[in-house]
């Protein structure tokens, strides 16, 4: 990218300014970054990370970075054999050198031992497996190429996608929520903007519920499912994560589904099929459901869906919102809302008993001295996705 050439975009943000939003979620101090050409580095006495504004970084690079002094990390062209530093994190004297590195368009094989410095792959800097989206995902690295922002943007939104989650979300919303998050990130929407939208919404819901208006509720508590779905990937996309978003969009998820289900209950006749004991049985499910994820979660330190391969499948399925809204929309679509509820009741009945069953076998993996560990952390995934392509250095870097 030359000097004089506008910043490519992607998902809507200038490379430059993604790289200062992640150098701040890194808590690098705003007045600590520089962007700017080469030429503009100077020595300081503290340390110097330097990036490249012709790549993206996965955010778990620059924190990872940051964290790691005398260290520069290289990126593998395997249709070309070239190797070239696309960042480094250095003493402040070393700056010069370090610019030197960067501008190489072919490490040679004896640079980390002439310079002293840790010659690393984004695979050899960060784990994997990332807790928050419950997966196994080598770090991205991608260089920046015009013709190639769609498939950047492909990657970065697949990397922003939960691993583990149920099938509505797994399966269903990524294509639709994919372009939906395109057209909001483009057009500079906000994710928390999103977010109380779907609040909204969940009243909304709420209202149509309890009227017995069961076809509008269903329609407006998807849609709102999807709008979850959407804030979620546009504030990862877009690197504008918030404290106060995290805050409003667990809370909803956490609180929300009580209420529709008190709220269809109470727009059921009273004659309804065993509406007292299915209403209770759902009500007291969702509470025990939650109370059992987080036991497991205090005692081992991972999510109950994480431990093995047959967790991360019952997530899919198990009755939380989205599995519970198709039992209620089958039973809409037959005539019987009813029993739409009592399908939900006996499955929130199954779910528990499969869960407290998983529990038990863990503490009791636990007491016999077995580790009890997420699956997909010890499983090996494939050489990262970044690093393959094309990208001469660019004159333009990052500097914090």
């Amino acid at each position: 990218m030359e000097p004089n050439q506008p910043d490519v975009k992607v998902w809507g943000i200038p490379v430059t300014e993604r790289l200062r939003r992640a150098l701040l979620a890194a808590k690098i101090p705003k007045e600590r970054i520089r962007v700017g050409s080469a030429s503009e580095a100077s020595a300081s006495h503290g340390a110097v990370l330097l990036l490249r504004s012709d790549y993206v970084f996965d955010e778990r690079l620059i924190r990872a970075l940051v964290a790691s002094e005398d260290t520069a990390l290289v990126a593998s062209h395997p249709s070309s054999g070239r190797r070239e530093a696309v960042a480094a994190h250095v003493e402040g004297t070393r700056v010069a050198e370090a610019l030197r590195l960067l501008c190489e368009k072919n490490l040679q094989e004896t640079a980390g031992r002439e310079t002293g410095w840790g010659f690393v792959g984004p695979a050899d800097l960060v784990p994997a497996y990332t807790a928050a989206l419950r997966k196994a995902d080598a770090p991205y690295l991608l260089p920046v190429r015009p013709e190639g922002i769609a498939e950047i943007e492909s990657c970065i939104f697949q990397a922003s996608y939960k691993g583990v989650t149920d099938l509505i979300t797994k399966w269903v919303w990524p294509c639709p929520a994919r372009m939906v998050t395109r057209y909001l990130a483009r057009a500079g929407i906000r994710p928390n903007v999103i977010t109380l939208l779907s609040w909204a919404l969940v009243v909304l819901a709420t209202w149509f519920f309890s009227r017995a208006q069961f076809g509008m509720g269903l329609v407006t508590a998807w849609l709102m499912t999807f709008l979850d779905t959407v804030d979620g990937k546009l504030a990862r996309v877009t690197l504008t994560s918030s404290r106060i978003g995290h805050v409003l969009d667990h809370g909803l998820d956490i609180l929300h589904p009580p209420f529709w289900y008190l709220a269809w209950a109470a727009g059921l006749p009273a004659g309804a099929l065993w509406l007292e004991p299915a209403t209770a049985v759902t009500l007291a499910g969702y509470g025990v459901g939650r109370l059992l994820e987080g036991i497991f979660l205090l005692a081992f330190k991972m999510e109950i869906h994480s431990w093995r391969p047959i967790d991360s499948g019952f997530r899919t399925v198990t009755a939380r919102r989205n599995p519970n809204l198709i039992l209620l929309t089958a039973g809409t679509l037959a005539g019987r809302p009813d029993v739409g509820l009592v399908l939900v009741a006996v499955w929130t009945a199954c779910s528990i008993g499969f869960h407290t069953v998983r529990l038990a076998q863990a503490l009791a993996e636990h007491w016999r001295g077995s580790p009890v560990r997420v699956w997909q952390a010890a499983q090996g995934v494939r050489e990262g996705t970044g690093g393959a392509g094309g990208g001469a250095p660019s004159s333009s870097e990052s500097l914090a």
